[in-house]
């Protein structure tokens, strides 16, 4: 192989993985969905290698599980994960909050808001999508602020697996208002440099969306049909 095939097949993993990545966060490949290499290269217009490499990345992610003589499975989801996922949350992102205050890109933050404020159609998946990925920027935009680089990388792949969670959970109603409003509140305090009103703001945030998701999967059987099952530790 010559240096610009060398060179071609890392970017094609990489454009790889953050399409498999997208599609599974976004849940295109719902939870316990079955996807093989060959699907996917003939999805993505994509050979095997980078494909190959990709599922790597993402296994080694927890997003992936591989399946014997089969190929690979997108990782369920079980009560236990969502507990966890959102009990993490509450112990790192409050506290990034209160280091933030004072010191955030307001103009960025307002940016990421207003696509927040254009709001979403629950019954649109791409709607549903961009709202989410511009509310996940503003929250790794505060643990930016807070100068923890280790914390914002904990936070940030923390919501990843959020955002798969809330794709499930947004579907079942509309809860822009209500997000709009606890956006605005907890810049208002970073803004300010009050770290104490921004650690509880943000705790509450995360309060409520733990409950809007649990009450989703406990409320529709659709969801619950989606790979979403108690843990058996």
């Amino acid at each position: 192989m010559n240096s610009a095939g060398i060179k071609t097949i890392p970017l094609l993993s990489d454009r790889a993985y953050e399409r498999i990545k997208h599609d599974i966060i976004g849940c295109t490949f719902v939870p316990g969905a079955e996807i093989s290499e060959a699907q996917l290269c003939a999805q993505y217009k994509l050979g095997k290698a980078p494909v190959r490499m990709a599922l790597s990345r993402l296994a080694h992610d927890g997003l992936v599980r591989a399946i014997p003589r089969r190929g690979y499975m997108v990782t369920p989801v079980t009560l236990q994960d969502i507990q966890d996922v959102f009990a993490l949350r509450l112990l790192l992102e409050p506290h990034a909050a209160r280091l933030a205050a004072g010191h955030v890109d307001i103009k960025r933050l307002r940016v990421l808001d207003e696509i927040c404020r254009a709001g979403y159609q629950a019954a649109e998946p791409k709607s549903i999508t961009r709202f989410l990925e511009a509310n996940k920027d503003f929250h790794v935009a505060i643990a930016q602020a807070a100068g923890n680089q280790r914390l914002t990388h904990a936070i940030e792949q923390l919501l990843d697996e959020m955002t798969r969670l809330l794709h499930l959970g947004l579907g079942m109603r509309n809860r822009t208002q209500e997000m709009q409003h606890e956006h605005r509140t907890l810049v208002r305090a970073l803004v300010r440099g009050d770290g104490a009103t921004a650690e509880r703001i943000c705790q509450e945030q995360i309060e409520a969306a733990r409950d809007m998701v649990l009450k989703a999967i406990l409320k529709s059987s659709s969801v619950m049909n989606l790979a979403i099952v108690a843990d058996v530790r």
